[in-house]
């Protein structure tokens, strides 16, 4: 456990430009301290031990604005930026290197049994806002918009955006092992719209020529 919690304190230098030293993390930023907790309780969990489990996730959400409910898997690397309102559900499975903004549930979408809550790849970005429902799975190195809502699976290499989440699958080049800008992401309706406006004004001058060159035949 101890190479996992070393990873997850890594990520918090890594990928937070504002994190200046080891005892400001330690003290100050309540994402570490929820996946702190939750490598205890997700043992104790495993261990089959009845209700403590469940009390210190609570306790823990009290304190952090953060809950995680200990049932969870979730891999080493992991960091939430200003984790308030992080909702991650018990059959949630994540991978390494996963970042969370602040307000993201991982959610299920109704009352059914067994997997009902996502499952994310390794090195995928979730923007704040948003929500992944259901026992669906979002492949390697996706990035989900903020206030997103993803309620189909979604292939690796992707971005989406939009409620519901629209899928945009990205170019197959090399990646990053993390990409945190989840600002600058394509807007698929506004570029289709673009796209028909152009095509209107092309019209338009043929519809133009046309009548020009009837004129002109008379």
């Amino acid at each position: 456990m101890f190479p996992t919690i070393r990873r997850d304190l890594q990520a918090v230098f890594d990928r937070d430009p504002a994190a200046n030293n080891l005892l400001e993390v330690l003290i100050n930023y309540s994402g570490f301290h929820a996946i702190l907790w939750h490598r205890l309780t997700h043992k104790l969990w495993l261990y089959k031990i009845p209700f403590l489990p469940r009390l210190l996730s609570q306790v823990v959400r009290l304190f952090t604005g953060i809950e995680i409910h200990p049932g969870a898997k979730i891999g080493p690397g992991f960091f939430i930026d200003h984790g308030m309102g992080v909702v991650i559900g018990e059959t949630s499975e994540i991978g390494e290197d996963v970042t969370l903004f602040q307000g993201v549930t991982l959610g299920g979408t109704g009352k059914e049994k067994g997997k009902r809550h996502p499952s994310l790849g390794n090195r995928v970005v979730v923007g704040a806002g948003a929500k992944v429902l259901g026992g669906i799975t979002v492949g390697d190195n996706v990035k989900i918009g903020a206030n997103s809502v993803v309620l189909r699976s979604v292939p690796s290499d992707s971005t989406v955006v939009g409620i519901p989440g629209r899928i945009i699958r990205g170019p197959a080049s090399s990646r990053p092992s993390v990409q945190l800008n989840h600002t600058d992401l394509p807007d698929p309706v506004m570029e289709q719209l673009e796209y028909m406006a152009h095509e209107i004004e092309d019209l338009r001058g043929q519809v133009e020529r046309i009548k020009k060159e009837m004129e002109g035949g008379k």
